[in-house]
């Protein structure tokens, strides 16, 4: 029996255009003789939809949408298995299910619920969906299929040190007789996220001597990026079908006549982390209605990372790069930033600041009874750049990225209202170390980021001679510190054990806990790492935080 993998690049809300996708993949699927097309969690209304799924409206249109599809599954010689959202007829529980359903000769076979929901990092399912009290396999032309969503796959009790759930869904439908494990996903993108779905998929096949095909979302939705990477392993565990990373993808296997193991694609870790946010970008833009960026050209490594990034997801005729020197801005800073646009080919202007800073400088000076000073007069700079931007991007109507990287949006490294003023916040899940990997990346086949951006120190240049480790410790120990305060939950004591400086791990930490305020203010950004700020790190502002 063969069957498709759809891989499909869904919006929230967007029922008309998601159904038009199923369709068009599931004709081409039909074409190429599948008998059924499966297709990602969520698939009618998108993934995540967050707290649309309060709006009966929103429910309604989703299940009239799913109606359609049943009506078209009539017209076309293949099975469909669609993710939407399901009303649940009790009284009693959360209004809604995550459901999948089969749908075939224009009737609906099947649906089978969510059983595993999660409410860690970015996930909240709990909110609205009531978890399936059943796991049953679905009889379907003389198969038996384990058809399971997402999180259901990821309680393998012999895989996971610790367990959040205590039911293994993908275990008993392997002990019902299940003869292919079909999971529909919407499993977002972090470093080393693909592998490590992999590994855990080849262990429930291996185990349970059961083939196991994923089918993956692929897209960026607001802060997420998802991979797709759908994959089929046999009853041993050994890969025999993946689909692209990043992009759309149709896949036909068959399940009776599986292929010869094939040898994992190998992907860099920074070339992920670099299509992830070329991905991120261009579907934020796209989804949200614009076609154009702008970005502040600083002539440092964060701006012409970030201006690179946006080149590739948008084209160079959509971003215009703007530099805004002061007084003490370099030379060489305003030269590699010109440098840079050429080497992209975007537009780019100069416009300085010091004709604002100088009139800012005049209107407060009687009210403080001297001129601003010190950090009073670094930021009204950065806040100047700001209103900058904003003035190009209300008269061409682009979006602004910022460009902070994670590493000082975590320190408080950023100004209120100035350098994080923006629509998306392209970098801030990318630590300073991985901003210089990702240069390196860009460079690789010509210089695109010019030689000297990669290789002078750092510099907000707000003041003579500035550099970032004026007050900041270099930044591979700053990023090592920040891992293992943020992602790994470490304490003091037990970063200080690994053999860093105690006043330094103390000093972060306190940087760390003391801009929470600023960082809930911020743009959203584009998730890479497994714990990004926003959404799915929830810290008190106002809090007291013993490390």
């Amino acid at each position: 029996m063969k069957i498709a993998l759809a891989q499909i690049n869904t919006m929230v809300g967007a029922f008309v255009a998601n159904a038009a996708k199923v369709r068009q993949y599931a004709m081409r699927a039909a074409l190429q003789g599948a008998r059924l097309v499966v297709f990602p969690e969520l698939t009618i209304p998108g993934y995540p939809p967050l707290d649309l799924l309060d709006r009966p409206a929103f429910i309604a249109r989703n299940l009239a949408a799913l109606d359609d599809l049943v009506r078209f599954s009539a017209t076309v010689d293949t099975a469909l298995l669609v993710g939407f959202v399901a009303e649940n007829p009790d009284d009693f529980g959360k209004p809604l299910y995550n459901a999948v359903a089969l749908l075939e000769g224009g009737e609906l076979r099947a649906i089978r619920y969510k059983t595993l929901l999660p409410t860690y990092d970015v996930f909240d399912e709990a909110r609205h969906f009531e978890p399936s009290e059943r796991r049953e396999i679905i009889r379907w032309n003389g198969y038996r299929l384990g058809v399971c969503v997402c999180e259901d796959a990821w309680n393998s009790r012999e895989f996971w040190d610790t367990h959040l759930y205590d039911i293994d869904p993908v275990r008993e439908l392997a002990e019902q007789g299940a003869q292919v494990i079909i999971n529909v996903s919407a499993s977002p993108f972090h470093r080393g996220k693909g592998a490590l779905r992999q590994a855990m998929l080849a262990h429930h096949a291996s185990t349970l001597k059961v083939p196991v095909v994923l089918v993956n979302q692929v897209g960026g939705n607001d802060s997420l990026v998802f991979d797709g990477r759908s994959l089929v392993l046999d009853a041993q565990g050994e890969l025999v079908l993946e689909a692209h990373a990043f992009q759309e993808d149709l896949r036909i296997v068959d399940l009776a006549d599986l292929p010869a193991p094939i040898t994992p694609r190998i992907t860099d870790e920074v070339a992920d982390i670099h299509d992830a946010l070329v991905l991120g970008i261009r579907d934020y833009l796209g989804k949200c209605g614009f076609r154009q960026a702008v970005v502040g050209l600083s002539g440092g490594i964060d701006s012409a990372v970030t201006a690179a990034l946006a080149v590739q997801a948008l084209g160079p005729e959509n971003v215009t790069g703007v530099a805004m020197p002061s007084k003490y801005s370099s030379d060489h800073s305003l030269e590699d930033a010109a440098e840079l646009a050429r080497n992209l080919g975007i537009g780019f202007h100069v416009v300085p600041i010091e004709p604002a800073v100088s009139a800012m400088t005049q209107m407060l000076t009687p009210a403080f009874g001297f001129p601003p000073h010190g950090v009073t007069e670094e930021n009204l700079q950065a806040r100047l750049r700001g209103v900058t931007l904003m003035a190009f991007s209300n008269q061409s109507g682009a979006l602004v990225l910022t460009t902070g990287n994670k590493s000082e949006l975590a320190v408080g490294y950023c100004t209120l209202y100035g350098d994080m003023c923006g629509g998306l916040a392209a970098i801030s899940d990318v630590p300073k170390t991985d901003v210089y990997r990702l240069a390196a990346y860009i460079n690789r086949h010509r210089v695109v980021i010019p030689t000297r951006t990669i290789t002078k120190p750092p510099s907000a240049e707000l003041r003579p001679d500035q550099t970032d480790q004026d007050t900041l410790p270099p930044y591979d120990i700053l990023d090592a510190i920040l891992e293992r305060y943020i992602e790994r939950y470490q304490s003091l004591d037990e970063i200080v054990a690994e053999g860093f400086d105690r006043a330094t791990v103390e000093y972060v930490a306190r940087l760390i806990n003391r801009n929470e305020y600023k960082r809930q203010q911020a743009a959203p950004g584009i998730k890479v790492t497994p714990k990004a700020f926003g959404r799915g790190r929830r810290v008190p502002i106002a809090a007291v935080i013993e490390s």
